[in-house]
């Protein structure tokens, strides 16, 4: 049985939203993360960096460099690292086909899963009405998103001078309105629907911040959440199974529970 310290080792990490740039931004966590693991191959499944909220104020903290060194250190000793930039990164869309430090870009790629399965990655804004066909509803959206996210610092700020772990509010909050669940079951469709019409038996995505992964008209959906308010990474098992890790939940656990991560 592993220690904390020693490393978890698996096949693939997907991760996605990390959105480098904000407040919300949950670094801390992700650094925590990747000093844990080792994978052969990293996906970083869009809105990496927050070129949105970059143009409309500059804020970079410390702890986002580390992030970006962890990522390069992975790519220089042996991880083979695919970056699929999203909507919040697009800028990084126009370097799609290089490949910097080891880093490649891509739009799209196809993961092949350890027991044979075929899976289409992408981040999904593609698929996201508001993004594609009305982008100033999705900056009138952010904004109402930060302001939860500003909420949500305060909050935790809070339960921890009172000695209480993580928990988000701003998850919480976006799970009660009906019109955002009902936009989620949307999403998780269309994205299923392009992956069956491709001929893929899956679909890994991000993109809604909405960590999950069910069967959708036969075909697996995936999606790996985010690091700002659910702070999850989706791990593929040397067998090919899929797991999603809620690393919020593992800093909760007791110290012999976090030793009993897999290894």
């Amino acid at each position: 049985m592993p220690t904390r310290e020693a490393p978890m080792v698996v096949r693939s990490v997907f991760l996605s939203d990390i959105h480098l740039g904000t407040r919300g931004s949950r670094s801390d966590m992700l650094l925590d993360f990747l000093s844990r693991v080792r994978c052969e191959r990293l996906y970083l499944v869009g809105d990496v960096v927050d070129g949105w909220r970059l143009r409309k104020s500059w804020y970079w903290h410390p702890e986002f460099d580390a992030v970006i060194r962890a990522v390069l250190d992975l790519a220089q000793n042996g991880t083979e690292v695919i970056y699929i930039p999203g909507n919040h990164d697009e800028m990084f869309r126009d370097w799609l086909g290089l490949e910097i430090q080891g880093v490649k870009l891509v739009r799209e790629a196809e993961h092949l899963a350890a027991d044979g399965r075929r899976f289409l990655v992408l981040h999904g804004d593609e698929f996201d009405g508001v993004i594609r066909y009305a982008k100033f509803l999705a900056y009138l959206g952010d904004w109402a998103y930060d302001t939860a996210l500003v909420l949500n610092r305060w909050f935790n700020l809070a339960r921890r001078r009172l000695g209480l772990p993580y928990w988000s509010l701003s998850q919480w909050l976006k799970r009660q309105v009906k019109e955002a669940v009902k936009a989620i079951d949307r999403f998780e469709t269309a994205l299923a629907g392009e992956a069956r019409r491709r001929g893929y038996d899956g679909v890994i995505c991000g993109h809604i911040h909405h960590a999950e992964m069910r069967m959708v008209n036969g075909v697996m959906y995936m999606n790996d959440g985010d690091w700002v308010e659910s702070c999850t990474a989706l791990l593929e098992h040397q067998d090919g199974r899929f797991e999603l890790l809620d690393w919020a939940a593992v800093q909760r656990a007791p110290s012999r529970q976090r030793e009993a991560l897999p290894a």
